[in-house]
């Protein structure tokens, strides 16, 4: 199992020396992956009609593909992952391009978590049908694994056009691999049909085990072979007490298809990133991470 870290995207400020820092420091630590949020715009709370999301515009959040080119080439090994980006409400051939860009520059080490959203203000702002997203979805990940694979692509849909044309470069990963989050059942089958891999937001345990086990069920009738598709557990530290971190790590380990983990330091009080990095040589510690 691969065990990655979340970037406090919204702990973690504005100073790229001590981003730099952060991304070296986890890096060197032995941490396999940085895996990073993503939302464009956050709402007013006072706004006309409320706002009940988890989120506000006083949250920072850097931009996940301009993010990556900067930790390209702060860092060497660990693999960049978002986690996830909110895909319906982008430009799908721009996507494909970001992406293939951060690919390149990394030599070959990202991996794109995508999912639908929840928030109809960024959608709003962006251009993009809030109502139809699940459907743009499917048809995004079709063109831009055709994006990332050949030359040229000519693609008609129902959301898509393209008449022989495309990027360059391409990535180094052909195709980049792209993960899902959400957890409906729409998403599960969607997931099983089309996806390289699973975010899901649970604990571990039998309950857990059960889900996954369903999951690689659809993933076989699918057609396709359950060992190749990957899940992410995350252990968010704020909800786990120290006492229980090293139980937490060995749950995931004994789950059935459990690939990565990723450890999440937010919401700890912590002030700056030294403190994050910091928490984390801790958690390294506690669970005898060599």
């Amino acid at each position: 199992m691969k065990i990655g870290v979340v970037l406090p995207q919204t702990e973690i400020g504005n100073d790229p020396v001590a981003i730099k820092a952060y991304a070296e420091a986890v890096e060197g630590m032995g941490f396999t992956h940085i895996l990073v949020f993503d939302h464009v715009l956050g709402a007013n709370p006072a706004r006309p009609g409320g706002w009940k999301g988890p989120y506000t515009y006083r949250h920072g959040f850097h931009e996940p593909f301009v993010l990556f080119g900067f930790l390209a080439a702060a860092t060497r090994r660990v693999e960049l992952v978002t986690g996830i980006i909110i895909l319906p409400q982008r430009q799908t051939a721009l996507v494909a391009k970001q992406a293939a860009a951060v690919d390149v520059l990394s030599g070959g080490r990202l991996r794109l978590g995508v999912a639908v959203g929840w928030n109809p203000v960024e959608f709003e702002a962006l251009g993009e049908d809030f109502t139809t997203r699940g459907r743009r979805i499917e048809e995004q990940i079709e063109v831009m694994r055709a994006l990332w694979t050949r030359e040229l692509v000519t693609f008609t849909g129902k959301q898509h056009r393209i008449s022989d044309a495309g990027i360059n470069p391409l990535p180094v990963q052909r195709p980049i691999p792209i993960w899902m989050g959400g957890e409906s059942e729409v998403v599960q089958r969607r997931m099983a049909r089309i996806a390289d891999g699973w975010m899901p937001h649970f604990r571990p345990g039998a309950p857990a085990q059960a889900v996954v086990d369903r999951l690689h069920g659809l993933v076989r009738e699918a057609g396709r072979d359950p060992k190749a598709f990957g899940i992410e557990g995350r252990i968010a530290l704020s909800q786990v007490p120290q006492a229980e971190w090293s139980k937490e790590v060995e749950g995931w380990r004994a789950m059935r298809g459990i690939t990565h983990l990723c450890v999440h330091t937010a919401g700890l009080g912590l002030a700056k990133p030294a403190d994050h990095v910091e928490m984390l040589r801790r958690f390294r510690e506690v669970v005898g991470l060599k």
